[in-house]
């Protein structure tokens, strides 16, 4: 069949990537912003996996859909699923989870209901930036789309971005682009600019004037891997479990305080009464801290920035003794079987790609409990595969929405021998 044909379609679900999946002629068929139950025209468009991608012509009879709350929903390439109603969108989010742990054979022994977190709430935003433009890419696109609205970040974040389209305009030749991290810390919001060229002196006046004038804690900019501050007016801190840590440029937090709460009570609750815990993948001390109040930890972390912003808040607050760092590469040097055999829990969240080599290494061991994050089902999923061949039981999973409208899930799970 041409490509250019009109076909109808019935949506049966969403996947993955919060596209719309319909069957013709037993092949999936690919459709953005569609919903299960609606029955649509579509032409059909090139091959994507298995099945084939389309373009939606016409909604004959919508599914279960939702108005959008956001007027740049469909072209905003940061979400996904606000056309969802209530249902179908906890349905899809548990499915995703559901669907990725059985491809590799995966059913735990408690799987709780998906947890809803707040829309509004998100603390951190990074903002491309053109000579008269501040947003986010659009939808499979490098093109910026003009954001006058948005009702994931927390509206602090919002109110930078009419100040960043004039500040753009007078740091940027047209043409350019710049990338600009916006992060809400216990002292104001946390700016750094990615430039395409180090600023002159009149465009490091003009960030000056900035930081000022919108009152932020930190400003700084960056060529590569370096950032250099142009202002600390307050120190940039997030309070984790009532320690302060000062905040490193471009660190990893979660999306929200109200998701650092949630994961944070969850990893907690299935750290159990371990007394020696071995935090991998720790960040600044998301978890560190938390599990400190009742256990020695070893918090292993590569970026150095981040190791260093731990050990330093935890010798503030007196923790030295409960909190021991190293830096160290645990996709590259995985914590092996002997390292790991004085630990009675470990607690791991690694990035995106999940920890396959820290996860052979945990499956050889004799760690009695395993306590795992993870932002990725599919990688959390063939981790858990193999803890499980290696002798563990996953025995919970829970979900939680911290990326609301997104094709994006959190989850915290617990594998015990």
């Amino acid at each position: 069949m041409p490509s250019a044909e009109t076909i109808e379609l019935t949506i049966e679900r969403v996947g993955v990537r919060g596209d719309g999946i319909a069957l013709w002629r037993g092949e999936p068929v690919y459709l953005p912003f569609t919903a299960p139950g609606d029955v649509v025209r579509a032409k059909l468009g090139p091959r994507r996996g298995e099945g084939r991608t389309a373009e939606l012509v016409e909604l004959v009879s919508p599914g279960a859909r939702a108005t959008p709350v956001c007027r740049h929903f469909g072209a905003c390439g940061g979400c996904a699923l606000q056309h969802l109603d209530d249902a179908a969108y906890v349905a899809a989010k548990t499915q995703w989870l559901e669907t990725a742990l059985a491809q590799h054979g995966l059913e735990p022994a408690v799987m709780a209901p998906l947890q809803r977190l707040a829309a509004g709430t998100r603390r951190r935003a990074r903002f491309q930036l053109e000579h008269a433009r501040v947003g986010f890419h659009a939808r499979a696109s490098h093109r910026v789309i003009d954001l006058a609205e948005c009702a994931v970040l927390h509206p602090k974040l919002v109110a930078l971005v009419a100040p960043l389209r004039r500040l753009a305009a007078a740091l940027l030749d047209a043409g350019k682009i710049a990338t600009a991290s916006a992060t809400l810390t216990n002292n104001g919001v946390d700016l750094l600019i990615d430039l395409p060229t180090p600023p002159d002196l009149a465009r490091l006046e003009a960030l000056a004037r900035f930081a000022e004038a919108q009152d932020l804690a930190r400003l700084s900019w960056r060529e590569g891997e370096v950032a250099t501050p142009v202002a600390i007016r307050r120190k940039a801190q997030v309070t984790l479990s009532g320690v302060a840590v000062d905040l490193p440029e471009d660190a990893f937090l979660q999306a929200s305080i109200e998701a650092e709460v949630a994961l944070t009570a969850a990893v907690l609750d299935f750290a159990g009464a371990a007394h020696r815990i071995a935090d991998l993948y720790a960040g600044i001390g998301t978890f560190s801290f938390a599990l400190a109040g009742r256990a020695k930890i070893h918090a292993v972390e590569f970026a150095a920035g981040a190791v260093a912003a731990l050990a330093r808040a935890a010798a503030r607050s007196g923790l030295s003794g409960s909190i021991a760092t190293e830096k160290r590469d645990l996709a590259a040097r995985p914590l092996d079987a002997d390292e790991l055999a004085r630990f009675d829990a470990v607690v791991f969240d690694p990035p995106y790609a999940g920890a396959k080599e820290q996860s052979r290494a945990l499956a050889a061991s004799r760690v009695n409990r395993v306590v795992a994050v993870s932002c990725n089902p599919a990688t959390f999923a063939r981790d858990a595969r193999i803890l499980v061949d290696g002798g563990y039981r996953l025995v919970e999973v829970r979900a939680f929405d911290a990326f609301i409208w997104s094709a994006n899930l959190e989850l915290v799970a617990r594998f015990e021998r």
